[in-house]
């Protein structure tokens, strides 16, 4: 093998000519040449630029898959990125929306608890906020049902108000709800007075969501559209002086006793998401009366005690007469005669009474007649 090797390599040295120290020395020369000239005169500019023009379609041919694959990565990584942003996005408009819409409902809540506390009557001690669960309405049935009860100390017959005026009161109490008949409701009735005129009546519900009727008012009553129905506070439920409804409609017909009167409520159950259950004053004048089984109040005024009639002062046992010469007298000399003054003068600095009444005929003698002026005893007898 090696005397095959050493054959093989001999023909080719002998074939190339020259040895390769000589060819490194021309080729090093060659580069000064090339390097100097392209420094001082520039000439290998022109070739520069052809063979860039020629060679950068190699050169993207050469970096085409690296690139492409860089691109390729770089492209699907921003998508998954974009997704990514995109759906926390979404998750954070979507709790923005939600907060949002808690924020208005805090606030909303906040403006009717404002609303509210501001309606409330003076004679209002305690008020409790309570939210409607459950609204009935129909021609036979106006209820809501609320979310407090017995544990929040509300009871049977307690007055329901809003910020606008009366709502109704509640009837049936449980542990932790609470239901209230409407004063719009048919079988509700309160007792209110027209704020004009201080006319007292009794309304009572229409049946539909907003009316009320007035059916026992006469067809003289003083009553006209636009006028203020408010509570009385007779019954022993509503305080005195809350508004209730106001008058829409008045009708009068010549062969009826009673006027067609309708009210429109104030409040507007429709809109309400809260109401407010009220505790009153006992000791406030418009607290409202409930009316006792034996008619009697049971709370009063201790300080209000009867005042003792004025003493009335007795007339004199004679009545004084000036003398004739007195009336006779001038002005002058009456005024100037201190005796005259004390003579006329009453006791005590007071007006002289006036003179007696004549006596009144006797049972047995005609009205007409005069009495002589003869003493009781001295008559005759019949």
């Amino acid at each position: 093998m090696a005397a095959f090797g050493t054959a093989a390599s001999r023909p080719l040295q002998g074939g190339r000519g020259g040895s390769p120290g000589f060819r490194f020395t021309m080729y090093g020369v060659l580069s000064v040449v090339v390097m100097y000239l392209d420094q001082r005169a520039h000439y290998l500019e022109h070739v520069r630029y052809v063979l860039q023009a020629a060679t950068y379609p190699i050169q993207l041919a050469v970096n085409s898959p690296p690139t492409a694959w860089r691109w390729l990565r770089d492209s699907l990584q921003t998508r998954e990125a974009l997704r990514a942003e995109n759906a926390r996005l979404r998750r954070q408009q979507h709790d923005l929306e939600l907060l949002s819409m808690r924020y208005e409902a805090l606030a909303h809540e906040n403006g009717e608890l404002r609303g509210l506390r501001a309606a409330l009557p003076p004679v209002a001690d305690r008020w409790l906020p309570a939210e409607i669960i459950n609204i009935q309405q129909s021609t036979l049935r106006q209820r809501l049902l609320l979310n407090r009860g017995q544990t929040n100390g509300v009871f049977k017959g307690q007055a329901v108000l809003d910020d606008r005026g009366l709502i109704g009161q509640t009837t049936h109490v449980g542990p932790w709800s609470a239901e209230v008949i409407l004063i719009t409701d048919p079988e509700h009735a309160v007792p209110v007075r027209v704020e004009r005129t201080g006319l007292r009546t009794i309304a009572v519900g229409g049946g539909d969501a907003s009316s009320l009727a007035l059916p026992y008012l006469p067809a003289n009553a003083d009553v006209r559209a636009g006028d203020l129905l408010v509570t009385s506070g007779l019954g022993g439920v509503f305080p005195e002086g809350y508004p209730v409804a106001r008058v829409s409609e008045v009708h009068r017909d010549a062969i009826q006793p009673l006027a067609q009167v309708r009210a429109t409520a104030l409040s507007h159950i429709d809109n309400e998401t809260e109401v407010m259950l009220v505790w009153f004053r006992e000791d406030h004048p418009a607290s409202p009366i409930a009316a006792s089984s034996a008619g009697d109040v049971k709370s009063g005024n201790a300080a209000m005690q009867p005042l003792a009639a004025p003493a009335r002062v007795a007339a004199p046992h004679a009545e004084t007469v000036p003398p004739p010469h007195a009336a006779a007298a001038p002005d002058g000399a009456r005024a100037a005669s201190p005796s005259a003054r004390n003579t006329a003068a009453t006791p005590h600095n007071l007006p002289a009474a006036p003179p007696a009444a004549a006596p009144l005929p006797q049972a047995d003698e005609p009205p007409g007649e005069p009495q002589p002026d003869t003493p009781p005893h001295a008559r005759p007898q019949p």
